[in-house]
């Protein structure tokens, strides 16, 4: 670790790709993921639909993952997992959230937060039987961020499952989906000299409020 802090004073990007304000923002935070959504599927971003989720235990102790989202509309943003997971666990404990898609290649950030609730068990069963049928021997293999004694244990119940799963593959109750319903977004866009665009939305009495904030 000694070697650090040299290696980050070497690290230094100039933002100078695009501008965002708050009068080229959409009214609604959801047409403007969109849009910058579709901007980095058009540039062929990498993983363009990993974000980081971050949660807090019942004590308030945070952490965060990268997660797929699977699902946007203004019914929010859907993921899924082992709901016996840690953030699963800490999820069903503090239905609270955040997400972060950071999509350097186009110099942009959005940030959301919300409260989170588990999807319908019909929209759980329907995403997983759309799964490869390895993925989804692997939600009933995989007892998710709980310890094993080694890799082998993990892939003997791997190959032990596939066995007994041969034809269909039922959805294991403790595997499902979240939705996230957003209170808050923002809108990052670098800039130079560090003075970066951030516009963001806030839900007060069922209406969308858009502001500037400084960066």
């Amino acid at each position: 670790m000694d070697k650090i802090k040299d290696l980050l004073q070497t690290v230094r990007d100039e933002y100078a790709k695009d501008k965002f304000d708050i009068t080229s923002a959409d009214d609604s935070p959801f047409e403007q993921f969109e849009k910058w959504f579709s901007l980095a599927v058009a540039a062929n971003i990498p993983d363009v639909n990993a974000m980081n989720l971050a949660t807090c235990d019942k004590s308030g102790r945070p952490s965060s993952r990268i997660v797929l989202l699977r699902d946007a509309s203004e019914n929010g943003f859907t993921f899924f997992t082992n709901y016996n997971s840690r953030k699963g666990s800490q999820l069903l404990q503090n239905p609270y959230a955040a997400l972060n898609f950071f999509w350097p290649q186009l110099e942009k950030q959005i940030r959301v937060e919300g409260k989170v609730s588990k999807v319908s068990e019909k929209i759980s069963d329907d995403y997983f039987a759309s799964r490869p049928v390895d993925s989804q021997i692997g939600a009933w293999a995989s007892n998710q961020s709980h310890s094993i004694a080694s890799r082998n244990e993990l892939e003997e119940n791997f190959k032990s499952l596939k066995e007994k799963f041969a034809t269909t593959v039922p959805r294991p109750p403790h595997w499902g989906g979240f939705v996230l319903q957003p209170y808050y977004f923002e809108f990052w866009q670098g800039r130079q000299s560090r003075m970066h665009d951030r516009v963001a939305y806030e839900l007060k009495e069922n209406c969308w409020n858009k502001l500037t904030l400084a960066p």
